[in-house]
């Protein structure tokens, strides 16, 4: 639903009113007529909220946030105090008014700082990020970015333009990922690390540049993996990353002998669809 009249463009410094809607907003708070909130939203003191952004059913916009462009955030989000999300992105081609959006699921947390950038007309347009993500204090998603579900970003973790992040990744704090790579599921990062090339899932990454160090064990007992996968993907990685094999042989025996094997078989394809190449 379209903002209540008496709040569009307010500035008022009275007392918090509820809306239309059960919506939650502080007179102090300053939102464009065009914004569109669903049920429960609740916005905090000095928000402001600019023209083309939608906010779903019970998401929470804190203090002095930013919200601004064409942006379309879904419900039951966390949005904490001087965060900027869907500003325009960084980008020096990037063209005021061309097309440009973000997209942002449900049930994310997005900590004190963090800043996500609209898409470029250099990708599709538009920076997506998913469902149930944790993005803590001074992270920053970059333009055309798309982060999946459920992932961690500890302090500070920065991705360039055009980065992909699978599911329950998790990347530790400083890890700074370059454009145009991916993360793979489960994979996680150690604090400090520098990604300048793909990392497959369910690995162990660290250092400047990232070197891989085994599986991501712990994460995939955490994610319910059986033993008989995690020996699987053991398996796997030591003949992919510590056999004489080629790429393409040591591939090949991937497919010979885990067919049966999702796990193995998703590292698999995510090896053969890598551009930048695999960090090793």
């Amino acid at each position: 639903m379209k903002v209540p009249a008496d709040k569009q463009l307010e500035h008022s410094v009275e007392a918090a009113e509820k809306g239309a809607g059960g919506q939650d907003i502080h007179p102090t708070a300053i939102l464009h007529a065009d914004v569109v909130l669903g049920e429960n939203v609740r916005i905090g003191p000095y928000a402001i909220i600019g023209a083309g952004v939608s906010l779903g059913d019970g998401t929470e916009v804190m203090n002095h946030v930013t919200v601004q462009g064409t942006t379309r955030i879904g419900r039951n989000n966390r949005i904490y105090p001087y965060a900027a999300i869907g500003l325009d992105p960084q980008d020096k081609k990037y063209e005021f008014g061309s097309k440009s959006e973000l997209e942002i699921g449900d049930g994310n947390t997005f900590r004190e700082n963090v800043t996500v950038h609209r898409g470029t007309t250099g990708g599709d347009g538009t920076t997506r990020v998913g469902n149930g993500n944790f993005i803590l204090s001074y992270c920053h998603i970059g333009h055309d970015c798309v982060v999946r579900d459920q992932t961690i970003f500890a302090n500070c973790a920065t991705l360039g333009g055009f980065v992909t992040v699978h599911d329950r990744a998790y990347l530790g704090g400083f890890t700074a990922v370059h454009p145009f790579c991916r993360i793979g599921e489960l994979a996680i990062t150690g604090g400090h690390t520098m990604v300048a090339q793909d990392i497959p899932p369910f690995v162990n990454a660290t250092g400047n540049r990232a070197k891989l160090y085994g599986i991501n064990k712990i994460g995939m007992q955490r994610a319910g993996y059986s033993d008989e996968e995690m020996q699987n993907m053991a398996k796997a990685y030591k003949i992919f990353f510590r056999s004489k094999l080629s790429a393409g042989e040591a591939l090949a025996k991937l497919d010979k002998r885990f067919s049966e094997s999702p796990v193995v078989m998703k590292f698999a394809e995510f090896v053969k669809q890598s551009e930048r190449g695999i960090c090793r």
